[in-house]
């Protein structure tokens, strides 16, 4: 059902049971431990340096370094252009400055390698939010919601968007 291209044998089939668990979490803490195991698996890159290069994209991440960041997940996209990771991390620091153009580019690459990608469906949320696009914010948190359930930033969004997209009730 949530099968990854690129993926084959163990891998594909935890990674698969994962991606079911995390969309059937009963709470948060079970949701927010499943979420790190499917991080963990997405960022395997199978290479060393891919591996490096993702490392020292988070590190930059980690302390606001968002040129250094930009370098790094370049290299890693141009370097393995099929990792979907290496996308996910150019898009975060290309939002943290406020390149919401390049930042959306790199998650529709993102969600184009890993249509089950539900942090950079939160990306495109928030993108479309800030750029007043309510209803394409709204439907990318709602599709948020089906992939990782209880997390409560998106909640929000979707109770702070709902009357603006559907309006009130009469």
């Amino acid at each position: 059902m949530f099968s990854i291209p690129g993926l084959a044998g163990a891998e594909d089939g935890r990674l698969d049971a994962l991606l079911q668990e995390l969309a059937q979490a009963p709470d948060e803490g079970a949701a927010a431990r499943l979420e790190r195991q499917v991080i963990d698996e997405w960022s395997k890159s199978g290479s060393a340096t891919r591996d490096l290069l993702l490392k020292r994209g988070h590190d930059a991440l980690e302390v606001s370094d968002w040129t250094a960041a930009v370098e790094h997940f370049g290299a890693l996209t141009d370097h393995a252009p099929d990792f979907a990771e290496g996308w996910h991390g150019l898009a975060l620091a290309y939002y943290q400055l406020d390149m919401f153009g390049p930042a959306m580019d790199a998650l529709e690459r993102t969600l184009a390698l890993n249509p089950h990608h539900f942090a950079a469906l939160r990306g495109v949320g928030a993108i479309h939010e800030q750029t007043g696009k309510p209803a394409l914010a709204y439907d990318a948190y709602e599709r948020v919601l089906r992939l990782r359930p209880h997390d409560a930033e998106v909640e929000q969004a979707l109770e702070r968007l709902e009357r603006e997209v559907k309006g009130v009730a009469l």
